[in-house]
């Protein structure tokens, strides 16, 4: 395999785009490249880095991208020696990479090759699961209220509430989590459910390869328990569906049960777990 470093996501797309269609696990990266050609980083952002891993005949067989400050996100990169030469190759060109996402053997692959190249230590973030969903089961008790797309005078009540999601979850960072709930409102990809006023938040990715990726779901405390969060995402997985989506997914933490059986509930089904790691350099560790 040889490494193909760039900065041009036009580049990264052009090869990449039928590798990462292939597997609903490269449905982030291929999003992501998705956003960044329509839109690029974010202002003040870091400038994107992304990797491409090829095959004598020069095919795309790997694929692998950054958007600081978040983790190297890595599909396809299968074998030790592969996960050496793209570490290897990526801490020459970012040698403040923060951690990695991917699946759980290629994440342990990655990260032997990161600790071997730094003397430095790493620890686990996240075990997530994903899901796939072909056709909706409706949830058995309906609360009041209906889900509708978001309006632009709710912006400040999503970014809040995607910066809660982000301090209570732990996933992402705060600058992120306001630049994704600007992003996807723009995008007329974000819903509240409306029950006399919003009372659950829920979005999606936009569609590659007939998949679209519905997330982040949340709930402010005060709303829980009512059923708010399964019928939003029964009702907006079955719009998804209705426009042509052939299958839907999300992902879960692990951690949260609550979250897990909600989404089996309403037709997801787990398929695959991914993980995330953060890399802690050896003056750090």
């Amino acid at each position: 395999m040889q490494i193909l470093l760039t900065e041009e996501i036009a580049e990264f797309s052009f090869r990449a785009q039928a590798f990462l269609a292939q597997r609903l696990e490269r449905n982030v990266m291929a999003t992501i490249t998705q956003l960044m050609l329509a839109m690029g980083p974010g202002p003040g952002s870091e400038r994107p880095i992304y990797a491409l891993g090829v095959d004598r005949t020069g095919a795309t067989v790997a694929a692998a991208l950054r958007t600081p400050p978040r983790h190297l996100i890595a599909s396809g990169f299968a074998e030790p020696e592969h996960a050496q030469q793209l570490m290897t190759a990526w801490i020459e060109a970012d040698p403040g990479i923060t951690g990695v996402s991917a699946a759980p053997a290629e994440a342990a692959m990655l990260m032997q090759a990161w600790r071997e190249l730094t003397g430095g230590e790493t620890s686990l973030d996240f075990s997530e699961a994903l899901h796939e969903l072909k056709a909706v089961i409706a949830p058995t008790r309906m609360p009041p209220g209906s889900l509708r797309h978001a309006t632009s005078a709710e912006e400040d009540l999503l970014v809040q509430w995607n910066l809660d999601f982000t301090a209570e979850t732990g996933f992402g960072d705060p600058a992120s989590a306001v630049l994704a709930a600007q992003r996807t409102l723009a995008g007329g990809r974000s819903y509240v459910w409306d029950d006399e006023g919003p009372v659950t938040m829920v979005g999606h990715a936009t569609r590659v390869a007939d998949v679209n990726r519905v997330g982040p779901v949340y709930t402010p405390p005060q709303h829980r328990g009512h059923g708010y969060a399964s019928a939003a995402v029964a009702a907006l997985s079955q719009q998804l569906l209705d426009a042509g989506a052939q299958r839907c997914m999300l992902f879960t933490d692990l951690a949260n049960a609550t979250s897990n059986k909600i989404y089996e509930a309403v037709g997801y089904r787990r398929f695959a777990d991914w993980e995330e790691h953060s890399f802690l350099p050896r003056s750090a560790a």
